[in-house]
């Protein structure tokens, strides 16, 4: 589960620092399992393939489906691109609202689609080469998380 660790105290954080609530927030992953390798006592994740990701896909869709969000905020490329697509670069795009065209489990309590939001993960952070990177880099994830507070407070 998303949350324990190193980059979910860096999400906890970067969600307090915005206004959110970690308790009003939904988490999951877009793939249920995880390819890593040993480091050490550390075990490093490894970025899921295109297969892994759809054979996902569907437990991902049921539990949008059975929680129906209004605000989807999608942590890393991995999560971005099962949603929005491959050729969606968040690097490019982090920090602002973008067009889901949806599927399965996309519509939100009223039906119409959830306002979708992609960042950094948290994990990319702690792989900052520097005390002064990370340092910016977390500055930066955390700005990206008020345009979805403003929302979900109606502004």
């Amino acid at each position: 589960m998303f949350g324990e660790g190193r980059p979910g105290a860096l999400l906890d954080k970067a969600l307090a620092g915005a206004g959110i609530d970690r308790e009003d927030a939904y988490v999951t992953n877009v793939v249920k399992h995880f390819k890593w390798r040993p480091a050490g006592k550390r075990r490093l994740h490894q970025k899921p393939n295109a297969a892994e990701i759809a054979a996902c896909r569907p437990w991902l869709d049921a539990e949008l489906a059975c929680v129906q969000p209004r605000f989807v905020v999608l942590l890393g490329a991995t999560a971005a691109q099962a949603l929005l697509g491959r050729g969606f670069k968040v690097t490019e795009q982090r920090g602002r609202f973008a067009e889901w065209g949806g599927g399965p489990g996309g519509a939100g309590s009223g039906g119409e689609r959830p306002l979708v939001l992609a960042t950094v993960h948290p994990s990319s952070i702690l792989r900052a080469p520097s005390d002064e990177a990370r340092h910016a880099q977390m500055d930066a994830f955390v700005a990206d998380l008020p345009v979805v507070a403003a929302a979900v407070r109606g502004g």
